[in-house]
């Protein structure tokens, strides 16, 4: 039923909670983890040549994020895969459930409410509205 699972992260997020179904969802159908980190690129929509250093950050931490994910399901016997895109992450995350041919996502939120989720909106319920394939949402605490 599952064949390919991706479990996008945020690079300074937490997916602790997530995890647990991913690695209870890849043992049942002896699936495949893409563990996905996307780098919001403002200098590219910018053109400001001083966010690039920002930008080196972020996707340093996106891969050291995955790969600690990564890392994490391999000592459990996961196979899984660690992907970094550059781009708008719902954009990005829908992209990529087309390229890997994904069959189920798990996504981590972290249920903001009020003026902060209006001012930064939620990736998540962008991925739920959009998404071609099941969306299992993990609420973090």
């Amino acid at each position: 039923m599952y064949d390919e699972i991706l479990l996008p992260v945020a690079p300074d997020g937490d997916t602790s909670r997530a995890v647990p179904h991913v690695v209870t969802l890849a043992e049942r159908y002896d699936a495949r983890i893409h563990v996905l980190a996307i780098v919001d690129t403002l200098e590219e929509a910018l053109g400001d040549p001083q966010l690039e250093t920002l930008t080196q950050r972020l996707e340093t931490a996106a891969h050291d994020r995955v790969h600690e994910v990564r890392s994490e399901l391999d000592e459990r016997g996961i196979d899984a895969d660690a992907h970094v895109h550059r781009g708008t992450p719902h954009e990005a995350i829908r992209a990529t459930i087309d390229d890997l041919d994904v069959d189920l996502v798990v996504m981590p939120t972290h249920s903001r409410e009020g003026l902060e989720r209006v001012l930064l909106g939620s990736v998540t319920e962008r991925i739920i509205r959009q998404s071609p394939v099941p969306v299992l949402s993990v609420p973090m605490e």
